[in-house]
């Protein structure tokens, strides 16, 4: 969608603080021995509290109020009597609805102390968006979002993994356009004054490859690589971005 006034503006950040604070509840309680179920039980509390609904359940069925996703499990994990433990990576991707309006953010979380490796894998994915963050405004190519995450990633010997990428959002999940993690030069169109998006580097220690799971949701490296997700949804404006979901 693109914002076309202040009201539609302040909605969209009421639902990007539910979001923000959704993903702050459940951080506080990642440690090893909760299990991914109860994770996604203090985002339904949080959404009760805030009067908001879950965005995957309302657009796709999804069963579960987010997505969390372990280790080489990339986006749309099914949480569950899965037992978190130390080490693990997990990666709390939450959506909610507000009052017809979407917002979309993901952070990815150490499990107690993390390997070398792992902990690369996340400040590689923030790094990246970060960087993509930087190169928003009004007037710049779509382009240069996908060299911005693409340059990071690549520059630290990481992976990219296929297909799975930004897009719009505002009164459903996933909205025009699409916002690919890598460069393609056929991607000249203009960001436009208003336009929501999200922006999600989706980082992994092996190949790009992925690959459907048996429960025809959660989508895992094709290798068994540990990977990161980094995501915010934000505003398109001539002197940078407003970042709804901090």
């Amino acid at each position: 969608m693109s914002v076309d006034s202040p009201q539609e503006l302040e909605a969209l950040r009421a639902t990007g603080r539910v979001v923000a604070q959704t993903i702050r509840a459940m951080r506080r309680a990642v440690r090893p021995g909760i299990t991914t179920g109860e994770l996604d039980a203090i985002a339904a509390r949080e959404f009760r509290r805030a009067g908001a609904r879950s965005g995957p359940q309302l657009d796709y069925d999804f069963p579960g109020t987010t997505c969390i996703s372990v280790n080489d499990e990339a986006v749309h994990g099914i949480p569950g009597r899965r037992v978190l433990r130390r080490g693990d990576l997990v990666k709390l991707d939450v959506t909610a609805e507000l009052d017809g309006f979407y917002a979309d953010a993901c952070r990815t979380v150490a499990v107690g102390d993390a390997r070398p490796q792992a902990l690369k894998l996340v400040r590689t994915a923030e790094q990246a968006l970060a960087a993509a963050l930087k190169v928003v405004r009004t007037g710049a190519a779509l382009n240069e979002i996908g060299a911005a995450v693409q340059h990071v990633v690549h520059g630290r010997g990481l992976s990219l993994c296929d297909g799975l990428m930004g897009h719009g959002i505002g009164r459903r999940i996933h909205e025009s356009p699409e916002v690919p993690n890598h460069f393609d030069a056929e991607l000249t169109t203009p960001l436009t004054e208003g336009l929501v998006i999200t922006i999600e580097p989706l980082v992994a220690s092996g190949g790009p490859r992925v690959r459907m799971a048996r429960d025809g949701w959660t989508v895992r490296t094709a290798d068994s690589s540990w990977s990161a997700h980094a995501e915010h949804t934000l505003v398109v404006r001539e002197r940078g971005p407003v970042v709804l979901t901090t």
